[in-house]
């Protein structure tokens, strides 16, 4: 069976995990282009709550919630429908929000505006609500 198939075998189901990993690092890398030159000047000199994580916290939280949306897309990916496309439709959300996370760290850390961060955020949250509106459909564990 190919990727366009509507029941995916084990072979693809393989397939489609690292192509949504690859995916998903591939978004928090671009990100990390805006982030990382702007951490020890910029966002060093930003007035932050005392609950502020160290900055040494962040590279593995993020790298976890990659990880962790990627196979949450791919949960949500296997579960069978009528053909593939509806399948890879179901992820229109997924790569919505994807696309939102890498435009925050341009609009945060690129732009130096915590203004902009606050809007791609306010959009972010619309479209993370919106894939958890569609996972549970598929699967609630991918909802969660």
């Amino acid at each position: 069976m190919s990727l366009t198939s509507a029941t995916p075998s084990r072979r693809n189901d393989v397939i489609a995990l690292v192509l949504l990993l690859a995916v998903s690092f591939a978004a928090g890398g671009l990100g990390s282009l805006a982030t990382a030159p702007n951490i020890p000047a910029w966002y060093a000199g930003l007035a932050k709550p005392w609950f502020n994580p160290p900055n040494a916290v962040f590279p593995i939280v993020w790298s976890a919630l990659y990880a962790l949306m990627a196979v949450a897309a791919w949960i949500a990916w296997r579960k069978p429908v009528a053909n593939m496309a509806a399948r890879w439709r179901r992820l229109i959300p997924f790569f919505v929000q994807l696309l939102l996370n890498t435009v925050w760290s341009f609009a945060f850390f690129g732009s130096h505006s915590p203004l902009a961060g606050l809007v791609v955020v306010i959009l972010l949250d619309a479209a993370v609500a919106w894939t958890i509106l569609v996972f549970p459909g598929t699967s609630r564990a991918a909802a969660a």
